[in-house]
């Protein structure tokens, strides 16, 4: 590997990649009064991108817009200014191959035309730090094999990868435990000075040896409520954490729950149980989760038309459906309220692009495998609640089957960050897997 160490003066300049962009069209305003040079290389990939409904379609017109706008010479060295208290932007042309590209790589391609670029500007302008910024890991790293200072976008990044859990153990003497019991729902919070700094519909396990009590913090009251273990359409808590989610899901006032969690803790299978608990209160249950093939396989090598290559990404909802329907018998008046619901399309299970672009009213909305949008999708869905809308999405941060994204920079992530202490918002993290024995064994050993 290449190494350089030099003392620079001006700004820096930032060479961005085709995905940071495709990530966040605005992402040229994040960089303060840095530089910015975006190779002509990333605007030929982009034009790939311009047509299309899915969100990189939509990140590429409207980049492509927004550069559009400026007014000036982009090809000029000296860019063009992109506002107040910011810096510059200009677009590279392709150069000749740099030797390190030469030396190192054997195959030309998009990606090591776009290093050619940099490496270019890194030796035209060596009074300045040169930054190659990429979503890409491995283009990151061939970046800093060939010299390139190279970095993450951190700009939508957690700064920490400690989640608030949405839930608190609290260890506190017997007549705290029993007040819970004893005086009533609500206990002002100056009452209660063990639990600090309380979050909105944030849940606490209050115990003493073996006495507990669970009770949640209502912001609007400025106080907290012992909470009763419920049971939505057959299917039963099985652990605190399961008795917050089931309390935050079906509180008519709580309009936006995350839930968070390893295979096999319940996320899916309680959303589902409480919408169908609700569902007297909202005209439509919707299911969705996004298509991302795993192991990069397009779901074009898939047999079959559009709905036999879809099914396979949408199976494990219907799964989840199935565990609730299998609890009654078919004569059961819960099993074919679940059929008819699912004939007359009151209870609707589809990919999340097959959704998108609908106005949602009085809808009970689950996302599952949220960890997979980026933070602008995830905006897009939140952005479509209509009056008497709730949103429920679900996903484990630590499994993410996007390229791009990981458990810092994920919108599931962002949204969890951005929405603590918001009245109308609640979140639980579970962390105890209820699947089976097995299946909890192996999440944490293999």
């Amino acid at each position: 590997m290449i190494t350089q160490q030099r003392a620079f003066h001006r700004p820096k300049l930032f060479v961005l990649d085709t995905n940071v962009i495709l990530h966040d069209s605005r992402c040229i305003y994040s960089f303060d009064e840095h530089d910015i040079a975006i190779p002509i290389t990333v605007l030929e990939e982009l034009d790939q991108f311009k047509k299309g409904h899915g969100d990189l379609n939509y990140q590429a017109r409207a980049f492509l817009r927004s550069l559009d706008e400026l007014t000036g010479d982009l090809l000029s060295p000296d860019g063009v200014p992109l506002g107040e208290s910011l810096a510059t932007l200009r677009v590279i042309l392709e150069e000749r191959s740099h030797e390190r590209v030469q030396r190192v790589f054997l195959n030309d391609t998009p990606d090591h035309r776009i290093l050619n670029a940099a490496l270019h500007l890194q030796s035209n302008e060596p009074e300045r730090e040169v930054i190659f910024v990429s979503k890409d890991t491995n283009l990151r790293m061939k970046a800093k094999a060939v010299g390139l200072c190279a970095q993450d976008y951190t700009t939508d990044m957690v700064a920490s990868e400690q989640l608030y859990t949405g839930h608190r153990l609290v260890d506190a003497d017997d007549q705290l435990v029993d007040k819970f019991y004893g005086e009533g729902q609500f206990t002002a919070a100056t009452e209660v000075p063990e639990l600090t700094q309380p979050v909105a519909n944030e849940g606490f396990v209050v115990r003493n040896g073996s006495k507990s009590a669970m009770i949640t913090y209502d912001a609007r009251q400025a106080g907290f409520s012992r909470l009763e273990k419920m049971k939505c359409y057959g299917v039963k808590p099985r652990n605190a954490e399961q008795s917050f989610a089931l309390n935050a899901l079906t509180n008519i006032d709580i309009k936006l729950v995350t839930l968070t969690g390893k295979a096999g803790t319940g996320k899916t299978l309680l959303a589902l149980a409480a919408a169908l608990h609700c569902q007297e209160d909202f005209r439509q249950i919707l299911l969705a989760r996004p298509v991302v093939p795993l192991s990069n396989r397009d779901m074009g090598f898939l047999p079959g038309n559009i709905g036999a290559k879809l099914d396979p990404y949408i199976q494990p909802l219907f799964d989840n459906l199935a565990v609730i329907r299998n609890q009654f018998s078919k004569k059961d008046a819960q099993a074919q309220q679940i059929e008819r619901m699912l004939k007359n399309e009151e209870l609707l299970i589809a990919p999340l692009a097959y959704i998108r672009g609908r106005s949602l009213q009085r809808t009970f909305f689950i996302v599952d495998e949220a960890q997979n949008l980026t933070p602008h999708e995830v905006k897009t869905i939140i952005t479509r609640a209509g009056e008497g809308t709730k949103i429920v999405l679900t996903g484990d941060v630590h499994q993410i089957d996007h390229p791009y994204l990981d458990s810092r920079s994920n919108g599931l992530t962002f949204l969890i960050n951005r929405m603590v202490g918001q009245p109308t918002y609640a979140h639980v993290t579970l962390a105890k897997g209820e699947r089976s024995a097995l299946a909890d064994l192996a999440s944490e050993l293999l």
